[in-house]
Parts: structure tokens; C-alpha cells; sequence
């Protein structure tokens, strides 16, 4: 054995440690760079070399340099990361709507309590201007709140879409660069050596893709990994990277959905079903559900207002002795056909009863029965479709339904029955004097009367109520065991209709006990039997009479919003302006909340996962300091052997010289 392979083992030796410094050095370099793996040096020693005495090694040789990487805690880290981004531009968006349902004097509740309280003024002098004044004051205020709150929640869609745009060209953007390290690391993929550099970079943007868009990956022989989105569309196969796209809702424009266009260039929609987390979902799941149901709430509150307002102002009698105006005018249900339709029908929609309005959209299609004036509905999204008559629509949901055209099997529309309301909300009425505070019908006690019975309000209810059956007379009758009053109501025609009247009850709307003739009389005190209250049209007294402006009063207390046509053909109480303005409030508030509780646990769990790979993958400086004094040892060590080496070449020199 010579020198020389002393000398060559020195050299190994020194090579190796200086590699291993080399790495080292690299690593405290990027040690903040983000996506870098710290990397490492793999030796092996060299073959041996046979002599007569046995193997003699002869030093080291550096086999590769790798990088710190696993494959679980990395697709780990992607996915929790992609989960926690969703969640957080859902809660981030729902911030801005519960802003919109603002509480105390700020919200579109306190605005209705506001007009109504108004009418209080009104009813105790009916023909004051200033009183009037302030009720048209109020409506224009509640006008103002609805129609701003729906300005907010459209500005809220523009944001979404902007925002969906330019995630969408973000994530192409991304896509392109994975596709040309691809190509890089699949060129590079016959050397033998991982290249870490490109590896880590390619690990990186797919990481940042998986925030805007859960993706899957697959790994393939030569190198390359494909990147795959909405249930196994490819965003990326080897070097070519193919381009989400932005396509028109097929109902609504101003809506965007999430599409991928794959070789021809022609753009799919990708179902909101088949994404899985990422910004981009999270936002999606916010505009197709969560700013959708927003809308309707406030939507229905408007519908339900404005119409039942204007229904009560339309039963009463204004200064001028006339039947009262609308205060408020919203547009009608919104029908939208979808793009694929391939009939001429065109679908249109009124409201019928607002009280019946659901804060709901539906999906109509052609009955497939064929049934003239027949449709199949569903409530969006994925309700059951059901077959149902315009008359089972009205009854059901308080709206009807028109058709001009032909509409063919395949054929959509998107009903929105109150989705643009409240941004159409405006006040209609302008001159007090329009204000229809008169009832058509006043009742006067007869002076011979025996009871203590006066009349605290009467006033028309809905459309029974027929002057041309007036005047009328109410007498009562015989008292029962449980101290209520049999009461006949006499009409013009000398038609009769008996009633049963109990304290704090109301004379004239009785739908159970079978009396509805349109208007609700409502006594203070106690009658007795043979006690006659008359009852005239009012058109003679519209400066002192007050009916109607109590009628407004008792709006305030009237559950006229969101009811349910109920299985046995009842409906349900539904809610006072208050309670449907609460609940609506409660809704918003408690997906904030859920919204914020997911964020916050998403993140943390993301935290987590990025924090298991990177203690894994990551630059520890301290353990980088401990090897760079190791290598730094190993080297001079290294030396050391190449200059004995070198002495005992020179030694061995000098003896052959003599």
C-alpha cells in the first residue's frame, strides 16, 4: 500500500467534509427562505481495496445530496392549510353582511317600529299635517335603510366576484410555474440526483395553490407531479397547465362560478359540490348560499312591509276622501331563465300574499305531466322537485306564476320571489294628505244603550269588507256561562251574520267562528243584551276619523311576516317586524359565529401541520452551528492526513535520491 492512497483518502476525506459544509452553509442561508428544505450530504464509504493482508478502505465518497421532506406531513400541511384558507374568507365575508343588519337605530328593524310608532300622532289627530308629516318622513327612512342595505349586499357580490377573478388568475398563474418545474425536473430526472432546489419551489406552489383551491397530487415516474382540482379536473399534467376559468352563473350575470378549460379551450363549470376547501371554495360556498340567504331575509321583511302597508293603506280613506295610495312600491319577484334553455317561454311572477313570501329561491321547471298551469318547483339548493298548480303556489308560498310562450322539457328558471326587493324599496307617497289614516266604516253606540260598551277601534281588515253592504247594525244578544255575548250583525241587505264576542275579542273577523266580513270592531268596556252599535261608510268624516291610523298601530303586534301553509291546511302564526328582523339578526349571527369557531380551529389545526413538517423539513440554527463545528473539525482533521501523507511522500523521495 503507498502513499498515494493515503493521500487519496486525505482527499476524500476533505472533499466530503467540505460538501458537508457546503450544505450546512446553504442551510443557515435560507434558513428563512420559505418552502426550503434543509438539505443534507449522504456518504458512502468507497470500495475497499484487496491486498494480501485483506481490504484496505479508501476513504469516503458523497453519494447525493438530499433534502428533508415527507410526503405525508407535506400533503398534510396542503390540505389543512387549504381547509383553514375556505373557512377564513367565509367568516371574513359574513363579517361584512352581519354589518349590514345593523342593530338599535342603525337597523332596518328599529326604521320599521319608527313608522308604525308614528301613527300614533296621527290617531289622535287625523287631520294634522305635521303628523303627517312625520309618517312620510319615517317611510322615507325605512325606504332609505332597505334600499341601502341591499346596495351593501350587491356591493358585497361585486367584491366576491373581483376577488374570485383575481384569485382564479392567481392560481393559473401558479399553475403555469409548476408546469415549467415539471419540465425542469423531468429533464433533470436521468442524472440520478434529486434536484432539491426545484423540488422544494414545486412544493411551495402548489402549497400557495392549495389556498386558494384544494388540490390532490399525484406523483409520476418521470418526475413530474400532477396537480388535480374539483374531483380529479387536471389544473396541471406534467408540463402543461391548464386554466380555470370564470363562467357566468347559468341564472344570474352578476354571479361568477368556478370553471376549467381542458385542451378545446371550452370552459366546464366545476360544481360547488366537487371543490374542496381554499379561498375560492370558501368564497363560492359564501355567494351561492350564505349571501343568497341574506338577501332573501331581508328580502321577505321588505315584500312582507311594503305589501302589507300598502294593503292597509289602500282599505283606508285619505283627507280627500278617497281610497289611500301605496306608501311603497318594490319590484316584482325576479325570474331568470337559464342560458340553456331552448323553448320561448318566458316565466314572470307576483306577489299574491306577502305574509306567505318565504325568504327562499326556487328552480321551476316544465311540469312534466304536461298539466296546463302546472309547474315542478324546487327550493335551491337540492330540494325535492314537487308538481304543484298556480293555485297550490299561491297558496303555498303567496305568489303566482305566468307563463307567455312555449316552454319545452330541459327548460329552467331561477325564482327569486324577494331577492331584489329591498334594494327596490321606495316610498310611493309624498303628500300627507294621501295618508289614508280614516276607516271606511265608523260605529257609533246607540244612546240607549245599557252596557258600558264604546267603540275603541274599527277599521277594514282586507278586501270582504263591501260599502254597498252598509250601514249596518250590531246587536247583542243573550250572555253564556263563560260570560261571553251572542252578537247578530245585520247588513244593509238584511243579510245576518252571528257572531260570539268575548273581552278583549273583536267583532266582525272571525274566521273560526265563521264571521269574516273584512273589517274588526273592538269594544272597550262591557255590553249588555239588547246594546246596538251602528255601523256607516265614512267618507262624510275623513278630519276626525282615526280608524285606520290604529290599524297601522296594530300592525306592530301583528305576526304578518314568514307564514308556513302548515300540513292541515292551516298557517302558521308567523312573526311580528320585530321577531322577523331578530331572527333574521340571529341567523346572520350565528354563522359569524360558527364561521369564526371553524376559522379559528382550522387555523389552528394548519399551525399544527405546517409546524410537524417544517420541524422536520426546517433550518434549526442551533443544530446547524453544532454541524458546521463538526464538518469544520472533520475537514481540518481531513488535513491533517493529506499532510502526513504528504511527509511521507517527501521522506520516501529523499531515501530513492541517495
Amino acid at each position: 500500500m503507498s502513499s498515494s492512497a493515503l493521500l487519496g483518502i486525505g482527499t476524500r476525506a476533505m472533499f466530503a467534509n467540505y460538501a458537508a459544509l457546503q450544505a450546512t452553509g446553504n442551510n443557515i442561508a435560507n434558513a428563512n427562505t420559505e418552502g426550503y428544505s434543509r438539505q443534507q450530504v449522504v456518504l458512502e464509504t468507497a470500495k475497499g481495496q484487496f491486498t494480501g493482508a485483506g481490504f484496505f478502505g479508501k476513504g469516503v465518497n458523497v453519494a447525493s445530496v438530499t433534502r428533508s421532506y415527507n410526503s405525508f406531513l407535506t400533503t398534510q400541511a396542503s390540505a389543512t392549510k387549504a381547509t383553514a384558507a375556505g373557512d377564513a374568507a367565509r367568516a371574513e365575508q359574513l363579517k361584512q353582511v352581519e354589518a349590514v343588519f345593523g342593530t338599535g337605530k342603525s337597523g332596518v328593524g328599529y326604521s320599521a317600529g319608527e313608522l308604525l310608532n308614528a301613527f300614533v300622532d296621527v290617531a289622535n289627530q287625523p287631520a294634522d299635517s305635521s303628523a303627517r308629516q312625520v309618517v312620510i318622513a319615517r317611510a322615507k327612512e325605512l325606504a332609505d335603510k332597505f334600499a341601502a342595505a341591499g346596495d351593501q349586499l350587491q356591493s358585497i357580490q361585486t367584491g366576491i366576484t373581483q376577488d374570485i377573478r383575481s384569485s382564479v388568475d392567481t392560481v393559473n398563474s401558479l399553475a403555469q410555474q409548476v408546469g415549467k418545474l415539471n419540465e425542469q425536473i423531468q429533464a433533470l430526472n436521468g442524472t440520478g440526483q434529486p434536484p432539491n432546489d426545484l423540488l422544494d419551489k414545486r412544493d411551495n406552489l402548489i402549497s400557495q395553490i392549495s389556498g386558494y383551491i384544494g388540490v390532490t397530487t399525484i406523483k409520476a415516474d418521470n418526475g413530474s407531479i400532477g396537480v388535480f382540482v374539483g374531483g380529479g379536473q387536471a389544473l396541471v399534467l406534467g408540463a402543461n397547465a391548464n386554466k380555470l376559468t370564470t363562467v357566468a352563473d347559468p341564472y344570474d350575470p352578476s354571479k361568477v362560478q368556478l370553471g376549467i378549460s381542458v385542451g378545446s379551450g371550452l370552459s366546464s363549470m366545476i360544481p360547488q359540490d366537487a371543490l374542496s376547501d381554499g379561498s375560492i371554495s370558501g368564497m363560492l360556498r359564501f355567494q351561492n348560499d350564505d349571501l343568497v340567504d341574506a338577501r332573501n331575509l331581508l328580502g321577505q321583511m321588505a315584500t312582507a312591509i311594503a305589501t302589507r302597508v300598502n294593503e292597509q293603506q289602500s282599505l283606508g280613506v285619505d283627507l280627500k276622501a278617497q281610497a289611500g295610495g301605496p306608501l311603497f312600491t318594490i319590484s316584482q319577484p325576479s325570474v331568470l331563465p337559464a342560458v340553456t334553455n331552448r323553448g320561448d317561454a318566458k316565466l314572470s311572477a307576483t306577489v299574491t300574499d306577502g305574509s306567505l313570501v318565504p325568504a327562499l329561491s326556487f328552480t321551476v321547471t316544465p311540469d312534466p305531466t304536461g298539466t296546463p298551469d302546472s309547474y315542478q318547483i324546487a327550493v335551491r339548493p337540492g330540494g325535492t322537485p314537487t308538481i304543484m298548480s298556480n293555485d297550490q303556489i299561491k297558496k303555498a308560498y303567496g305568489i303566482s306564476l305566468s307563463t307567455s310562450g312555449t316552454m319545452q322539457q330541459g327548460d329552467s328558471f331561477l325564482l327569486e320571489p324577494v331577492a331584489n326587493a329591498a334594494g327596490s324599496f321606495k316610498r310611493a307617497l309624498d303628500d300627507p294628505a294621501g295618508l289614508a289614516a280614516a276607516s271606511p266604516i265608523i260605529g257609533t253606540t246607540d244612546v240607549n244603550n245599557k252596557g258600558t260598551a264604546t267603540v275603541d277601534s274599527l277599521y277594514a281588515i282586507n278586501d270582504k269588507f263591501d260599502k254597498s253592504k252598509q250601514p249596518a247594525t250590531v246587536e247583542f244578544g243573550t250572555v253564556n256561562a263563560d260570560n261571553s255575548i251572542n252578537y247578530t250583525i245585520t247588513l244593509s241587505d238584511n243579510t245576518q251574520v252571528s257572531g260570539i264576542w268575548k273581552a278583549g275579542g273583536q267583532i266582525g273577523n272571525d274566521p273560526a267562528g265563521g264571521v269574516d266580513l273584512g273589517f274588526e270592531l273592538r269594544l272597550n268596556g262591557v255590553p249588555r243584551q239588547g246594546d246596538k252599535i251602528a255601523l256607516q261608510v265614512s267618507d262624510q268624516v275623513v278630519s276626525t276619523n282615526n280608524g285606520n291610523a290604529k290599524a297601522f298601530l296594530a300592525m306592530q303586534k301583528e305576526p304578518f311576516l314568514g307564514k308556513q301553509l302548515q300540513v292541515d291546511g292551516t298557517l302558521s302564526r308567523g312573526q311580528t317586524v320585530n321577531e322577523a328582523y331578530a331572527a333574521a339578526m340571529a341567523d346572520i349571527g350565528s354563522r359569524v359565529q360558527g364561521a369564526d369557531y371553524l376559522a379559528q380551529v382550522s387555523t389552528s389545526v394548519a399551525s399544527d401541520a405546517e409546524t410537524s413538517r417544517s420541524s422536520q423539513a426546517g433550518v434549526n440554527l442551533d443544530e446547524e452551528a453544532a454541524r458546521l463545528m463538526q464538518f469544520q473539525q472533520g475537514y481540518q482533521a481531513a488535513a491533517k492526513v493529506l499532510q502526513t501523507a504528504q511527509s511521507l511522500f517527501d521522506q520516501l523521495l529523499s531515501i530513492v535520491s541517495k
